[in-house]
């Protein structure tokens, strides 16, 4: 067991990760408390509207679809580090202003709105540069670890953060939880500063003059003549826009089918945080590029389980199932953000991790008011388990292509347990 917890945790031992993944899970418990309190200040401003929810998801996500391809740009030609600490300051003085408004009682939906929007333009540039940044800081043998504990840390704060918040709401209203939002979002700023620059696996930049020029066309240009980092590609757009919506859907599922309150919202949040997090620590093992057939496995599984959760006719069968529809959606999201990174070179990373995020979070966008509307003219429930037939539709069509372009076979044994499996070409 101790070897175990040893090389599940091994990028901790690195100096510069452990501060950058501290300040990560510090910011991010405080990020979830925020979109916790968010949604239901957007619910009460809104007299309970799932379009006005949608809206905002749209808002915060839109300036991902925007600006994510440039902000990979920058990441290929400038100084990642930097970046980050922007993006991050960026990030703290919009969430003090708005706690500001919320505290004061001065708040109106359409600052939410914009606040929702300004927030994401933070993101678009902070995230693609984040993705890229973390090969620099453990190396090439590390990232898949380093990878792992990033979406291992991510659902941490998704247990905490809305549990947390789903109380205080309770107890204190939401403006100080938009104040612990503000307060939190220092940690990177201090540690991004605390970083040994030398200790940083990254060539040196040479003068902005004779730098790659790292235009956005050619890194698209690059994904479409790769199949392989395609593939993931393609389907977690659908699954992101369809099924990834769980921000939304379970606010409206929890207020207006289960007609819970704000900490049994946060029960879900946190349910399906948790099995996450077992996602994550379960390829913290992984030691080289996940195959396409544990992507498309696990894009099934989310599937399956995003399907019945929305089909789920009680509170109680509900957190149940979140707990596996959580451990599938991250461990296909990891595993397919693993295939991307570890098959990219270098001088490409920063704008193909740039496209990941695009299709990762920019479908938000589209799908998000979509989903909306769907909730509330037929159902919290069936928005959620149409996204979950949308998506498993679309991982059988990727299965079917991909067993086709490799001449493979899909077989299932009975026994000793049920299980599918693959046949190469030519094996017996």
């Amino acid at each position: 067991m101790q070897a175990k917890l040893s090389t599940m945790f091994q990028s901790l031992r690195v100096r510069n990760y452990r501060l950058f993944a501290t300040g990560q899970l510090i910011k991010l418990i405080g990020v979830w408390m925020m979109f916790i309190a968010q949604d239901w200040l957007v619910l009460e401003l809104s007299d309970n509207s799932a379009t006005a929810l949608g809206v905002v998801t749209a808002l915060q996500f839109t300036p991902v679809l925007l600006l994510t391809l440039l902000s990979g740009r920058l990441a290929d030609r400038y100084d990642k580090r930097m970046l980050l600490f922007v993006a991050n300051a960026f990030w703290t003085v919009l969430a003090l202003g708005m706690s500001v408004l919320v505290l004061t009682g001065l708040v109106q939906l359409w600052h939410v709105f914009t606040f929702a929007a300004l927030l994401g333009v933070a993101n678009a540039v902070e995230t693609p540069v984040r993705q890229a940044f973390v090969s620099e800081l453990v190396g090439m043998p590390l990232l898949p670890n380093a990878l792992s504990l990033n979406a291992a840390v991510f659902n941490s704060a998704r247990i905490v953060g809305p549990a947390v918040a789903g109380l205080a709401i309770a107890v204190v209203d939401v403006g100080p939880v938009f104040l612990v939002t503000a307060l939190s979002s220092i940690a990177p700023l201090v540690n991004v500063v605390r970083m040994r620059t030398d200790e940083l696996h990254r060539k040196d930049l040479p003068p902005v003059g004779e730098r790659d020029q790292a235009r956005v066309v050619d890194g698209l240009r690059y994904v479409a003549r790769r199949p392989d980092i395609l593939l993931p590609m393609v389907l977690m757009s659908v699954i992101g826009m369809s099924l990834f919506n769980f921000q939304l859907t379970l606010a409206a599922l929890a207020k207006t089918v289960f007609n819970t309150g704000a900490a049994s919202f946060g029960l879900f949040s946190t349910a399906l945080a948790a099995g996450a997090l077992v996602g994550a620590l379960a390829g913290t093992g992984r030691r080289s590029r996940p195959s396409v057939w544990l992507v498309l496995g696990a894009a099934i599984g989310c599937a399956v389980f995003g399907t019945l959760v929305g089909l789920a006719p009680a509170y109680w069968l509900v957190v149940t199932l979140l707990l596996p529809a959580g451990f599938f959606m991250i461990y296909f999201a990891q595993a397919a953000n693993q295939r991307v990174q570890l098959g990219v070179d270098a001088s490409f990373r920063g704008r193909v991790m740039a496209l990941w995020v695009l299709v990762f979070l920019g479908t938000n966008p589209v799908g998000a008011p979509l989903i909306g509307w769907v909730a509330e003219k037929y159902g919290a429930g069936a928005s959620i388990w149409a996204g979950g037939l949308i998506s498993l539709t679309a991982a059988l069509l990727a299965l079917t292509w991909q067993l086709r372009r490799s001449g493979a076979r899909l077989r299932m044994r009975v026994l000793p347990m049920p299980r599918f499996y693959v046949v190469s070409p030519g094996a017996k």
